[in-house]
C-alpha cells in the first residue's frame, strides 16, 4: 500500500504532468477529462478500458473518454512533443540511446486500423493484430517511450473507402517499419533529447538509408543486421568476415543487467576502412562490425554495424547494443501498468490518442522510478568518518582538522582487454601486448588483406 508520503509525492508529479500538457486542451472539460484519463491509466484498474477508466474516475459511463479520445480536437502530436521534453527534462543525459523497436497488440475483427494478420514479435507468430513502431529514450537515469507510428500495411493503403471509415488520413501512404522508425529518429534528434547514438533490431538495422541517415547527422549508432549483411565493397558478407575470426579476438563482456543479472557474451570487433565518398579527408567517425556469441549455444551469433566517434572503445559499442533492451522494458512496464495495448476503439486518431496518453503516463512512473532511486541512492551513502582518528586524544585547545575527502581517481578510458575475461580452458591467458597483435591481425590479416593489390 502507497504511504502518504509517496502518495503525495506522487500527486505533486502528476500535477506537474499535467501543468506540461494542459496547453494542449483549449476547453476546461477536456482538460478534465485528459487528467483523469492520464490519472486512470498507471491506477489499480484491471483493465484500462473506457468502462472501467470511468468507474475509477467517478464518471457515469465512458462518453466522456470516448469523446476525448475520438471527437475531440486536439493537437495529439504536439502532446507528444510535450513527452518528449518531459522525458529530456527528467531521463536526460548526453549519452542517451534511442531505441526503436515494434509491438503488436492483437485484436478481433477488420475494422481497426491496420489490423490484418501480420507477425507479432510479442505473440512469437502471426496473428491478427496491430503492429505500432516505436522509439524509446534511455539512460542511466531511466528508459521511456518517446514516439509512435501505425503501421498500415497495404491491403490497408490500397483501400481508400476502408482508410476513410477508420478515419485515416487521405495523405497517409505506405510506410515500411524502417521508413517510419527513420521518421522518428529524424523528429527526435530535432527536439530536445540528449541523443548519443541510436541502436535496434535488425529489422532496422538492414535499411541502409537509415545508418545513413544517422551518419550525415552525426549520430553514432549500433544497429543488429542479418548474417547476410554485406560489408563495404570488395568484403564479403558481415557473417563470413567474423567466422576468420580467430579465437582470441572474441571477448567476454557484459552489456548490461539483466533479470538474472550480467547479461554476458562473446564479443568480436573491427574497424572497417573510411569510405572516401563519405568520410572525406579527416573523418570524426569509424565504422565497426560487431558480433555477439551466446556462451551456452556458441553457434548462435548476432552482428551488428557500428559508427562510433574516433576513440571509442568496443565496450562502449556493447554497451550500446545491450541497450536495445530497454524498448523491450518499457513495453512490458507500459502495456501492464499503463494499459498501452488495452484501447478498445477502432478507429485511426483514437489509437494514436490512446497511444500517446499512455506514454505521458509512463514517462511520468519513469520519472518517479528515477526520482525514488536518486534518493535511495543518497540516503544509503555511508556518513562521513568522525574528525579525529587518531590513537591518542586531540591536541587541547586546538579543534580537530576535517578529515581530507577521498580523492575520486582520474578516470581514463581502459584498454580494451581490461574487460576481458579469460575463458574457460586449459589455455594460459595471453599478455596485453600479444591480444592486441591477434586483434590487429584479424583487421589486417583478414579483411585490410583484401585491398591488397595481390587480392584484386
Amino acid at each position: 500500500m502507497v504511504g502518504v508520503d509517496e502518495a503525495g509525492v506522487w500527486a505533486a508529479e502528476l500535477e506537474s504532468v499535467f501543468a506540461c500538457v494542459a496547453g494542449r486542451f483549449s476547453r476546461v472539460d477536456l482538460r478534465w477529462r485528459m487528467r483523469d484519463y492520464v490519472r486512470g491509466l498507471p491506477a489499480p484498474v484491471g483493465r484500462k478500458n473506457g468502462w472501467q477508466l470511468a468507474e475509477y474516475a467517478g464518471h457515469r459511463g465512458p462518453a466522456g473518454f470516448q469523446h476525448l479520445l475520438n471527437g475531440a480536437t486536439w493537437d495529439v502530436d504536439a502532446l507528444r512533443d510535450d513527452v518528449q521534453h518531459y522525458v529530456a527534462e527528467q531521463l536526460g543525459f548526453p549519452e542517451g540511446v534511442l531505441v526503436v523497436d515494434d509491438t503488436g497488440s492483437i485484436k478481433k475483427g477488420t475494422a481497426s486500423a491496420g489490423v490484418q494478420r501480420q507477425y507479432s514479435v510479442t505473440a512469437g507468430r502471426t496473428e491478427n493484430c496491430q503492429i505500432g513502431v516505436f522509439a524509446a529514450y534511455a539512460s542511466p537515469n531511466g528508459r521511456a517511450l518517446v514516439d509512435r507510428e501505425l503501421y498500415l500495411p497495404k491491403s490497408w493503403t490500397g483501400e481508400t473507402d476502408r482508410c476513410r471509415a477508420a478515419g485515416v488520413p487521405e495523405n497517409r501512404g505506405f510506410a515500411t517499419k524502417g521508413e517510419l522508425a527513420r521518421a522518428m529518429i529524424l523528429r527526435a534528434l530535432a527536439w530536445p533529447l540528449p541523443i548519443a547514438w541510436v541502436t535496434g533490431d535488425c529489422a532496422y538495422g538492414q535499411e541502409w538509408r537509415m545508418r545513413r541517415t544517422l551518419e550525415e547527422a552525426g549520430v553514432g549508432y549500433v544497429l543488429a543486421v542479418p548474417k547476410s549483411q554485406q560489408l563495404p565493397a570488395p568484403f564479403a558478407r558481415i557473417d563470413q568476415a567474423i567466422a576468420q575470426a580467430p579465437q582470441e579476438a572474441w571477448e567476454r563482456m557484459s552489456c548490461g543487467d539483466g533479470a538474472k543479472g550480467p547479461r554476458l557474451y562473446d564479443w568480436a570487433a573491427a574497424r572497417l576502412p573510411a569510405i572516401d565518398v563519405f568520410d572525406g579527408d579527416a573523418p570524426t567517425h569509424e565504422r565497426w562490425m560487431l558480433a555477439r556469441r551466446s556462451l551456452a549455444r556458441p553457434d548462435e551469433i548476432a552482428y551488428y554495424m557500428a559508427y562510433a566517434p574516433n576513440g571509442t572503445m568496443v565496450s562502449d559499442l556493447v554497451r550500446v547494443a545491450g541497450s536495445r533492451w530497454a524498448i523491450e522494458e518499457c513495453f512490458q512496464t507500459a502495456k501492464n501498468e499503463c494499459g498501452l495495448d488495452q484501447y478498445e476503439g477502432r478507429r485511426y486518431p483514437g489509437w494514436y490518442r490512446h497511444i500517446t496518453l499512455a506514454m505521458l503516463a509512463h514517462a511520468f512512473l519513469a520519472a518517479l522510478a528515477a526520482r525514488t532511486t536518486e534518493k535511495g541512492a543518497a540516503e544509503t551513502t555511508p556518513p562521513a568518518p568522525p574528525p579525529h582518528r587518531g590513537r591518542g586524544p586531540a591536541t587541547p585547545g586546538r579543534s580537530p582538522s576535517p578529515p581530507r575527502a577521498p580523492q575520486r581517481p582520474h578516470r581514463t578510458r581502459p584498454e580494451l582487454v581490461s574487460l576481458a575475461q579469460t575463458a574457460p580452458g586449459r589455455r594460459p591467458a595471453l599478455p596485453l601486448q600479444k591480444k592486441n597483435q591477434l586483434r590487429q591481425r584479424f583487421l589486417t590479416g583478414v579483411l585490410a588483406a583484401q585491398w591488397s593489390p595481390a587480392a584484386t
